[in-house]
């Protein structure tokens, strides 16, 4: 396994802080947002905490290599357009669930924080898987992989199996002999 440099550590360092202060920043949001008429204080909670899905994936997936972009519709319809109906039907009355979905007083409910979280989370998820080592690394992690420890589970298998090998090599040769000497006995 690689060992992670400084650079790794200072980066994982960094995300986690990134995480943290967003949380704070958005309970300051939501205090300010609740002085808001309810529906402009409602979309301004919901883009915050769409960005911190944003910063979450950012967080989660960057790392060394190159971006794997694909597109996912599984990703769309099971994550992408349930959250936007969650969002949507917490703003619109007239839609169905919006009973469940609108908060009871002023801000955001619980639901609607998380489907805005999921919708900042999945919009780069469905485009983009995160990043991949290039095939270099990828062999010069396979090498380092390849070591076999002595006396390990992995060195009996091996070991198991180049048994197996020699004892089918074995009976093909017997078989063999066999019909050599079946031959020969024809012969005569």
């Amino acid at each position: 396994m690689k060992k992670p440099n400084r650079r790794d550590t200072i980066n994982l360092f960094f995300s986690a802080f990134l995480i943290l202060a967003f949380i704070v920043c958005a309970h300051f949001f939501s205090q300010f947002t609740q002085t808001l008429q309810a529906t402009a204080g409602a979309i301004i909670s919901i883009l915050v905490f769409v960005v911190f899905g944003l910063l979450v994936f950012y967080a989660t997936r960057v790392g060394d290599g190159k971006p794997v972009k694909r597109f996912s519709l599984v990703t769309l319809i099971v994550l992408i357009i349930p959250s936007l109906y969650i969002i949507v039907a917490s703003l619109a009355p007239g839609l169905p669930l919006n009973d469940v979905f609108a908060a009871n007083g002023s801000g955001i409910s619980v639901i609607v924080t998380l489907a805005s979280i999921a919708l900042g989370y999945g919009i780069p998820y469905t485009f983009l898987s995160g990043y991949e080592i290039t095939a270099d690394d990828k062999e010069i992690a396979a090498d380092e992989n390849d070591k076999i420890l002595e006396g390990g589970v992995e060195a009996d298998l091996i070991d198991e199996e180049s048994d197996e090998a020699e004892l089918e090599i074995d009976e093909s040769a017997d078989e063999d002999a066999d019909e050599a000497e079946a031959e020969e006995e024809t012969a005569d």
